[in-house]
């Protein structure tokens, strides 16, 4: 696969991508915090509104993505962020940049990672064979995981070695890099037929939503996705009180116990171009998901001194992002192995849009929780919560697929 030029472009540019991405989110809070004195209730409004394109645009992004070359959306999203976040350096250099504008640039970045996103997702169905599925997406999701792990510590190393306004300008070089990468793609996409009459945005919608309700298997991962979603969100809001509060943790420590994920999505990338295709798809999907959620049930179980607790909430990040990632990657495949190829968009989006939906009100919960449980009682009980994930999988379909999988389900288009 590594042989393939286009492949190695692809790859190339989505780990730009994510690396600018990553590094926007803690550039763009520290230049309102640092250079525009932001307040706690700001920074949270600046927060939400990036956020927000994922509720608003999933949908709509994977119904374009669907009538559009891939490679054709990823660069426009690459080119637009570059813009935004060259213009906010350019206005923060000249003292011309208020709180307003940053909350239109937090706005378009999100957007248009959206839509990259969507695209990058469905762009790999469009660019190796199915049974190349496994490796590929290991391999970029792979480069994701590195990218969540040292976009935020670059851009937080940006801002303080350089300035807010030049962190902000070398976050467009990384989306001005993806952007000359992936147009240097050349394989021409073939992109899904199209009836006479193409059905309004709201119809292709409601057919992406209708084929994933109507596939057992899609229809299992995103219930299982939202389930792990929504007790995630909710842990991990007591998680990042449980361990400054409860165990007396410094901030370097938290951001420690953070960071060891990475290493271990790392690793889990690397399983998931194996494990699936020598034990079957399904057995890694349940035997992974229920480690990683699994392992969570250890925290709120540690006590004593950072010298004792600090290793194992290491142990317990590299365990849960490896077998995190382990479940991503195969996931992914199924989903992209049993969506046609004009479904591909809808069906990753409608997964994003129904799994990340949830997470507010997760969030929202475990600060409830925590005020009436406790810290410790409600991490137990969120943790033991997030096993409902592996538990969908397990008494469904998805936990019988083997070393191969399905082709894909036929698609009904409606053309009004």
């Amino acid at each position: 696969m590594w042989r393939d030029h286009d492949f190695r472009r692809l790859w190339a540019g989505q780990t730009a991508s994510q690396l600018g991405e990553h590094a926007s989110l803690v550039v763009l809070p520290l230049f309102a915090v640092l250079t525009l004195r932001a307040g706690a209730g700001q920074l949270g409004a600046l927060r939400a509104v990036g956020q927000a394109p994922i509720l608003l645009l999933s949908l709509f992004a994977g119904a374009w993505v669907d009538r559009w070359r891939t490679r054709t959306v990823m660069v426009l999203a690459d080119a637009g962020r570059a813009l935004a976040l060259g213009a906010a350096a350019v206005a923060g250099l000249l003292g011309g940049l208020g709180l307003p504008a940053l909350l239109v640039v937090a706005f378009a970045v999100g957007a248009l990672s959206v839509f990259f996103d969507v695209a990058y997702q469905a762009s790999l169905v469009r660019l190796v064979e199915r049974d190349q599925l496994v490796p590929g997406n290991s391999a970029l999701e792979g480069s994701r995981s590195a990218a969540q792990t040292g976009g935020p510590a670059l851009g937080g190393a940006l801002v303080s070695v350089l300035s807010a306004p030049i962190a902000a300008a070398s976050g467009a070089l990384f989306f001005a890099l993806s952007f000359l990468s992936i147009r240097r793609i050349g394989r021409r996409e073939s992109l899904p037929d199209r009836p006479e009459r193409p059905a309004r945005v709201w119809r292709r919608i409601h057919e992406g939503l209708r084929f994933v309700d109507g596939d057992t298997l899609l229809r299992t991962v995103c219930l299982a996705s939202a389930a792990f979603q929504f007790f995630f969100a909710a842990a991990m809001t007591l998680y990042l009180l449980f361990l400054p509060r409860d165990l007396h943790l410094s901030g370097t420590a938290v951001g420690l116990a953070l960071a060891a994920t990475g290493p271990g999505a790392l690793l889990g990338s690397l399983l998931a171009a194996r494990l699936p295709g020598r034990f079957g798809h399904g057995a890694v999907l349940v035997s992974a998901a229920a480690l990683g959620d699994g392992v969570f049930l250890c925290v709120p179980a540690l006590h004593g001194t950072p010298a004792v607790t600090v290793p194992a909430l290491l142990a317990v990040g590299f365990v849960f992002g490896a077998a995190g990632q382990l479940v991503n990657v195969t996931v992914m495949a199924v989903r992209q192995t049993v969506a046609p190829d004009g479904m591909q968009g809808r069906v990753a989006a409608t997964i994003n849009f129904v799994g990340m939906g949830v997470t507010p009100l997760g969030s929202l919960l475990g600060g409830f929780l925590a005020e009436v449980w406790g810290t410790r009682t409600s991490l137990l009980v969120t943790a033991a919560g997030m096993l409902l994930s592996p538990a969908l999988m397990a008494l469904s379909p998805l936990a019988r697929l083997g070393r191969t999988l399905p082709g894909p389900r036929e698609a009904v288009v409606t053309s009004a």
